[in-house]
């Protein structure tokens, strides 16, 4: 077996299916994806799985939390030792770290057990057959064994400086007790998984100005008052207190959607719930006029072909935006019918 293999949201196989398919077809890759609903992954096989590997920097994949070049699937495992095919499908190669995992689907969470005591078994043999490093070593692969049943398990890599770097692509947050809502998760995720850590420290400076249209119950505005910027939380609805008493918020009651800034500001974030279309034409009006340097939305899909309507929302923003930009979308862990968009303008 060879080609890739792609953890995604429960449900949303399709949706990275077709992606992973259109994507290949734009390199001039053959192949073809293999995915079952609920399954929470698929794989694209393909012969010539290396150069797709190139030609699909994780980055740029909206609807896969991680991407992993396969090596083998193993079927038919026998639970008295799965250890001795591993191994041998290995031989040869060599790897700097080891994650045992299972996709994050209701069928394979009762593997998690399996996969903690696996990982703790197979680690040793790997280090004494010469496969891993004794000590973690980012700059060779990292090694993936992925469960899909306790005797079927696909052997896959990744680079560490073109994968994510939480097990399953799942960074496990915590709601903090003054959260205004569940939806600070979603921009927190956001900040972490489509900035990177340079772009983190150069965009969110102290000081900076931001609006967040839409904003109560001020989930969005409290995660950016914790990165100390200051924002104007446009909704007609209201805010938590202690999110005003930051000091750092000025609330105007007005339409988030309609709304403009009197001067140009750092960044816009918005949440709100629109048709996507109608939301990625109001974003692309703030990056044409000047309104803003970065920003973070979230585009609400439908129920069917989200693939389809996600890749023509973003190319309606990048072409009405009529400037250049880097954008960056994810279907978040926190997500739920939507993705969040990051776009930034060119210096």
């Amino acid at each position: 077996m060879s080609g890739l293999l792609g953890f995604c949201r429960q449900g949303f196989e399709p949706e990275l299916a077709a992606e992973l398919t259109e994507r290949a077809a734009m390199a001039g890759i053959a192949g073809y994806a293999r995915a079952q609903r609920n399954d929470g992954y698929v794989l694209f096989a393909s012969d010539e799985a290396d150069a797709l590997d190139r030609a699909m920097p994780s980055r740029d994949l909206v609807f896969a939390r991680q991407k992993l070049r396969v090596l083998a699937e193993l079927r038919g495992l026998d639970p008295r030792d799965r250890i001795s095919p591993m191994l041998a499908a290995l031989e040869g190669q060599r790897f700097g770290d080891l994650w045992v995992e299972h996709p994050d689907s209701d069928s394979a969470k009762p593997l998690a057990g399996l996969a903690r005591s696996f990982g703790n078994a197979l680690r040793p043999a790997l280090r004494k057959a010469g496969v891993l490093s004794a000590q973690d070593d980012t700059r060779l692969p990292r090694l993936h064994v992925v469960f899909v049943q306790g005797d079927h398990a696909f052997l896959a890599r990744s680079q560490p400086r073109d994968a994510s770097p939480w097990p399953l692509g799942i960074p496990r947050l915590k709601l903090l007790p003054d959260a205004p809502s569940r939806s600070a998760l979603k921009l927190e995720e956001a900040l972490l998984v489509l900035l990177d850590a340079d772009e983190r420290a150069r965009l969110l400076k102290p000081g900076m100005t931001a609006a967040d249209l839409g904003a109560a119950p001020g989930g969005w505005t409290w995660v950016l008052t914790r990165q100390h910027l200051r924002v104007t939380s446009v909704d007609n609805g209201p805010l938590r207190q202690h999110v005003l008493d930051t000091g750092l918020v000025e609330h105007l009651r007005a339409d988030g959607f309609h709304w403009k800034p009197a001067q140009s500001l750092d960044w816009m974030v918005c949440d709100m719930v629109e048709q996507p279309r109608r939301v990625a034409e109001r974003m692309a009006t703030w990056f044409r006029e000047g309104w803003c340097r970065h920003a973070i939305f979230n585009l609400k899909l439908p129920m069917k072909k989200r693939w389809d309507e996600t890749r023509l929302c973003l190319d309606l923003f990048a072409e009405q935006a009529s400037r250049p930009l880097t954008v960056r979308a994810r279907q978040l862990y926190h997500d739920r019918e939507e993705i969040t968009v990051f776009a930034t303008r060119h210096s």
